[in-house]
């Protein structure tokens, strides 16, 4: 495989199923993590590496790193394999999608933003989805049963049970305090804002075609997903919280070996279910016209980066960083023809957040 982000959660456990089913590893791309890196390298012995920083390179233990954005389209492009693992963070993995899909490669996609961002222009026909969520989707729609309404779950998030009126004075470590367990600094600030679950039920409208989807809060992230069928049955996709479930079928198609631990409902005992309200993830109040309007979501993420910028750098408070996104919805009405016009469309999205005041 190539995989892109392997110091993440999601590379690490890719690894894991690399070395569980001794599949082989042709590339490493990697962010700043270099300790881990080295680790990595000595275990699968990659062909080529790459990190983002330049200055990074002479600590890394391989004969071929490279360095850079273009690097990772090179590798992609150099490598004979098959697979592609996206575990890229943000809109850096729209461009590696697009060349790895280009290059006929199959794509293991954690990378959501890629399809958030351009999935008119993607063709999903070589994507396997490795979030949970979608996973899930997948899973379920095994059956050919007629469907009415595809349902994702959310945690929650850092500010689930905060009282309202607290949340204008959270601060970043607040936020970074997930109650269900321990991610990357974005997409924990994402799941408190709510805006990884939007992003992800846009992506779903973009894997599995027009229909109806949503979202609800079920608190001990054990039920990942849920399909409504025309006959009014639900079925649900239990499993514990483990990428190395649907990282296993995406690099393999097919499993039939353990990878996680059966869930004992009786020790679980209850599970609770509530509903996303907008009064306290404000981002919820466009989910509807976005899925109506997909080719949009380049405006959302944009707009949510570059918020997230201002708010890890202190300049805004946590509940500025939904303000500026619907802000910049509300400004931004177009969407983009072209895969020339995402990167446009993007780049000036941004300008407009850093220049917003509070």
């Amino acid at each position: 495989m190539i995989l892109l982000g392997s110091t993440g959660s999601i590379g690490v456990n890719a690894l894991k199923i690399a070395d569980q089913f001794n599949l082989s590893v042709d590339t490493l791309v990697a962010g700043r993590n270099i300790t881990l890196l080295n680790d990595q390298i000595k275990r699968h012995n990659p062909k080529r590496v790459v990190v983002m920083r330049q200055e990074d390179t002479h600590l890394v233990n391989h004969s071929n790193v490279r360095f850079g954005e273009s690097a990772i389209l090179d590798a992609i492009e150099e490598s004979s394999s098959g697979h592609v693992v996206n575990a890229l963070v943000g809109f850096a993995g729209f461009a590696p999608t697009l060349k790895a899909l280009e290059c006929g490669k199959r794509v293991a996609l954690a990378n959501k933003e890629s399809l958030v961002v351009g999935g008119a222009f993607v063709n999903t026909s070589n994507i396997v989805p490795i979030d949970s969520e979608h996973f899930g989707l997948w899973y379920l729609n095994q059956t050919g049963r007629s469907i009415s309404r595809m349902m994702i779950t959310a945690s929650g998030g850092a500010f689930r049970d905060w009282p309202l009126e607290k949340l204008s004075s959270a601060t970043l470590q607040d936020a970074l305090n997930h109650p269900n367990w321990s991610m990357g600094q974005k997409i924990t600030i994402d799941s408190a804002s709510m805006v990884n679950k939007l992003f992800e039920l846009l992506e779903a409208r973009w894997l599995f075609g027009e229909g109806e989807y949503d979202a609800l809060i079920e608190t001990k992230s054990l039920i990942h997903a849920l399909i409504d069928y025309t006959d009014g049955s639900t079925t649900a996709h239990f499993a514990h919280a483990d990428m190395r479930l649907p990282i296993a079928y995406a690099l393999m198609g097919k499993v039939e070996t353990p990878i996680v631990n059966r869930i004992d409902l009786a020790q679980i005992g209850s599970l609770e279910f509530r509903p996303i309200d907008a009064a306290r993830y404000p981002i919820w109040e466009i989910k509807n016209d976005l899925l109506k309007n997909p080719a949009r979501g380049v405006i959302v993420n944009a707009a949510n980066e570059a918020a997230i910028e201002r708010f890890i750098s202190g300049e805004i408070r946590f509940v500025d960083i939904s303000t500026m996104i619907l802000n910049a919805y509300n400004r931004f009405s177009g969407m983009p023809e072209s895969i020339e016009a995402v990167f446009s469309l993007d780049e000036e999205i941004r300008r407009y957040v850093k220049g917003l005041s509070c």
